[in-house]
């Protein structure tokens, strides 16, 4: 009988769609009577347990800060216990939006322009509103560093900028970047093959948490992506690339922005969600692989020393 460690909820902003996420997942993998599964926190407990229980595989279903960023990766690399999804230094430079984009930039991928700063410099108002004119001209997109799911994320004008600056004032630093209209399309690469792509169509502004996790947002997924077989070519090599250059394992979603026959990464997610709205499940569900073999595939590709 295999034994399945699967970590969940944690401390991070997106806690409700780890644990939906596990949700999903239990009530999959409870099915096959070969498998002795185990749901875990990462709490004061979380390492006496896993010692106690021996897994074979942890399979990490967390989200943001602290289970993707390379913390608990780290923990499971010392533990020296079988683990799902990207190792410590992958899972760390893809949270890091400022790091993940310098390598995309280095390797000719194309990403919005953006600027960095430690939320304590942001400049006076009239320093600051020039200095953004010169580089972007508004809209611009603010969002934290290191948190996904488009938590705190905010379009803005030149008027609210401030006002929604302020709501980022618990983290250190935040990203300024240049606003990319046009199609928001996601690529699912899985076990270093691409996987599929989706289209989002939302019925917000953008895809912010709401249009994610939120059924009456009535975002509207889209599977064939309509484009044609060259761009489809490229946007599914771009993402591969990105997967690569960052050393994901397992699975990754990488987020873009088509604008202009033009493909803009985002960001390249290492643990994207499992949920009944989630788009790597979809993906899969569409190329004819059950949710189950899907989380089966990415368990195959547990290991440590990532």
């Amino acid at each position: 009988m295999k034994k399945i460690f699967i970590l969940a909820g944690g401390y991070s902003k997106e806690r409700e769609i780890s644990l939906q996420t596990a949700k999903s997942v239990h009530k999959e993998l409870r099915k096959d009577k070969d498998y002795n599964i185990k749901i875990q926190e990462p709490n004061g407990e979380f390492i006496k347990q896993l010692r106690k229980f021996k897994p074979d595989v942890v399979l990490n279903l967390l989200h943001g800060r602290y289970g993707e960023d390379g913390y608990v990766q780290s923990i499971l690399e010392i533990e020296k216990v079988n683990y799902t999804h990207s190792g410590v230094l992958s899972s760390s430079l893809a949270m890091d939006k400022d790091l993940s984009k310098k390598i995309f930039i280095k390797n000719k991928i194309l990403t919005p322009k953006y600027l960095k700063f430690p939320y304590n410099k942001i400049l006076k108002k009239n320093s600051f509103l020039k200095l953004i004119n010169s580089k972007f001209s508004f809209p611009v997109i603010i969002k934290p560093i290191n948190e996904g799911s488009s938590v705190n994320v905010f379009i803005c004008s030149r008027k609210n900028i401030f006002s929604n600056i302020q709501k980022l004032k618990e983290y250190g630093e935040i990203l300024i970047e240049k606003y990319i209209p046009g199609r928001e399309i996601q690529v699912a690469v899985l076990s270093e093959k691409v996987l599929g792509a989706i289209e989002l169509k939302p019925r917000r502004r953008f895809y912010d948490f709401q249009a994610k996790y939120n059924p009456k947002a009535k975002t509207q997924h889209i599977i064939p992506v309509d484009i044609k077989k060259k761009q489809m070519r490229k946007v599914s090599n771009i993402a591969l690339k990105a997967h690569k250059l960052l050393k994901c394992r397992g699975v990754s979603r990488s987020d873009f922005r088509f604008y202009k026959n033009k493909f803009y990464l985002l960001e390249t997610n290492t643990q994207p969600g499992m949920t009944s709205l989630s788009l790597v499940p979809e993906i899969a569900r569409y190329k004819d692989i059950t949710f189950k073999n899907l989380i089966k595939k990415i368990m195959e590709d547990a290991s440590i020393n990532k």
